[in-house]
């Protein structure tokens, strides 16, 4: 039963945030009835919600259960002020994020009308090997983890995404030793991005923190020391206010 929920509320994302309850059959990969009778019971729940139009959308009961997780509650709280103090300073989007599996999870976005699009934003994820916070958290994976990523077909986001495993192999062991990442186009066309971790009082990577904008290319050091600066004051706030969860849960996930 579990399971059948589950894909229930995987059948949304991003791109499909209001679905039939056919749409949600097909997506889910269930069959109708029982997709009829877990909706039905997720509405009653409030962890669906049905449209004036039929459609379902996430229900608020998903939200509020949401705003308990580790990583709203501990380190997206803590870290927000000092990532739009970065923001103010650098006039550019400002990303926070974890590694989850083999993607970048972003845990919130600052940006402001002048900023250049990107296609990340808070809850969505992007591959590892295409962004600043994705290099930042993948060369500070555990070894086995980067070799195989490394194994694996990785997606071509433009021409310039690194997708060699000998060519990412040696950037990730040059982010290790100067201790920031950076992108050229690698996700978007007209976008560069420079990113640091942010470590925990063991020195183990909790996340990443990067600066996304359309003039980075030329002097991406040049941010740096800001965004080290900020990577430092969120670890230290954590550490003071004790409010790291138990057993590592702000840990990026295998």
């Amino acid at each position: 039963m579990t399971s059948r929920v589950l894909a229930v509320l995987g059948a949304f994302d991003a791109g499909h945030p209001a679905l039939t309850l056919s749409d949600i059959a097909r997506r889910s990969g269930l069959p109708l009835a029982t997709t009829h009778r877990l909706v039905a019971e997720l509405v009653t729940g409030r962890a669906l919600a049905r449209a004036a139009d039929g459609r379902y959308t996430i229900g608020v009961r998903l939200w509020e259960a949401g705003l308990l997780s580790p990583l709203h509650t501990r380190l997206r709280e803590v870290a927000l002020p000092y990532l739009q103090e970065l923001y103010t300073a650098v006039r550019e989007n400002v990303h926070l994020a974890v590694r989850d599996g083999d993607e970048a999870l972003y845990v919130e976005k600052v940006t402001g009308h002048r900023s250049v699009p990107t296609v990340s934003r808070a809850g969505g994820r992007l591959p590892l090997h295409a962004t600043g916070v994705g290099k930042a958290l993948l060369a500070y994976a555990p070894p086995e983890v980067v070799a195989a990523h490394l194994r694996r077909p990785l997606r071509r986001c433009t021409a310039y995404t690194v997708t060699e495993p000998g060519r990412l192999a040696r950037e990730l062991a040059t982010v290790r030793e100067r201790g920031w990442a950076r992108t050229h186009e690698e996700m978007t066309l007209g976008s560069c991005s420079v990113a640091v971790p942010v470590r925990d009082a063991d020195g183990a990577v909790l996340a990443a923190i990067g600066v996304v904008g359309h003039s980075l290319g030329t002097a991406p050091q040049r941010l740096v020391p800001a965004l080290l600066t900020a990577a430092e004051r969120i670890a230290a706030r954590l550490a003071e206010a004790a409010t790291l969860p138990a057993a590592g849960a702000l840990r990026s996930t295998a």
